[in-house]
């Protein structure tokens, strides 16, 4: 691949970005108090969950609450899913008068249950039903529309590179690729050669996913593909610190790791926000996960992964934390006194 120089910032439509760092949407993962740890550690732009567009202009109380925010997380993009066109466009603009910078169409979850509704990937299948919706939700917006999607359904059928015309066209101001075929779902490897080519000829800006695991990645996909952002998913799960350690890379500094001490104030802190935005129980149910996220890789994370699996309450998981990083700050003061010779 060619090398590009990187620019630092870029903008979506009217939206500025001072970083070239973007968080993915996830399903039950980038809740408020998750996107504001990533943003904290540098990610410019952070998108809700994926929302149902439906469960919107349904005005399900659940749905509706996605759409929460903070000053200190924006500016925020909001991601709608669905397949009609109204429906669509009511929702975008609902979004939009919640706060949202920018919405986003969700064109590649491939996940069973949105697909097998024509919505996500399935959109893939009929770029003359995407036109439709597209060409409503830009009417029904003042902000900048985006859109996320694959490298088509699969081979020979719904391609991107044959969609770009399509949403040049509609107003999409900014392009998300993940080149993977839809029917992959997250098997085989990203082709980052498409998304060259997306950036080719796409007139807007292109920001590139896939297969982001380490700050170097993110440096290395933007000097080959001239992305104007990179979009990190999987790979901030209990390491918002890529974020701000790609960012360190991007400016010609060193990446540094947190120690442990950061690791545990993080982990605490996320906690305690996720139990003042969802309320203990619902907190708990979720934190096992996030602990997970937080510990793997560490000393005797298996043990704590199964001494918190079957945990409910939200203080006992908070004490089990406390006792495991406990442990494993001792065994690294027992470690420098033993290296001093004392």
């Amino acid at each position: 691949m060619r090398q590009i120089k990187v620019n630092l910032g870029f903008n979506i439509g009217s939206v500025g970005l001072n970083n070239p760092l973007v968080m993915a949407p996830m399903a039950g993962v980038t809740n408020l108090p998750f996107r504001r740890i990533v943003k904290e550690q540098g990610a410019a732009l952070v998108f809700t969950e994926m929302v149902s567009a439906a469960g919107l202009v349904r005005d399900g109380a659940r749905t509706v609450k996605l759409l929460a925010t903070r000053p200190d997380e924006r500016p925020l993009a909001v991601q709608l899913f669905g397949r009609d066109p109204e429906t669509l466009a009511r929702a975008a603009a609902m979004a939009q008068e919640a706060g949202a910078a920018l919405v986003d169409l969700n064109m590649g979850c491939p996940v069973r249950k949105v697909v097998r509704h024509g919505a996500g990937a399935a959109l893939l299948k009929d770029f003359g039903l995407v036109r439709e919706i597209l060409t409503n939700m830009r009417r029904a917006l003042d902000i900048p529309l985006t859109v996320k999607t694959r490298a088509g359904w699969r081979e020979g059928q719904g391609e991107v590179l044959d969609l770009i015309p399509i949403l040049a066209e509609a107003g999409v101001e900014a392009l998300t690729l993940h080149p993977r075929w839809a029917v992959q779902g997250f098997g085989g490897r990203a082709d980052w050669d498409l998304t060259a080519r997306a950036v080719e000829r796409f007139p807007g800006p292109v920001i590139g996913n896939g297969d982001i695991t380490r700050p170097q990645h993110v440096l290395t996909r933007l000097k080959e593909t001239g992305c104007a952002g990179i979009m990190i998913g999987r790979g901030a799960l209990g390491n918002p610190w890529i974020f701000s350690q790609a960012l360190a890379l991007i400016t010609g500094q060193p990446a540094v790791a947190p120690d442990l001490e950061e690791r545990r104030c993080t982990a605490e802190r996320h906690a305690r926000m996720l139990k003042d935005h969802l309320g203990p129980d619902r907190a708990a149910f979720m934190l096992r996960s996030v602990l997970m996220w937080y510990t793997k890789r560490l000393a005797d994370s298996a043990a704590f992964r199964r001494s918190i699996n079957q945990i409910r309450d939200y203080d006992c998981l908070m004490t089990e934390l406390k006792a495991y990083f406990d442990r494993l700050s001792l065994r690294l003061d027992l470690g420098q006194f033993e290296a001093a010779g004392l």
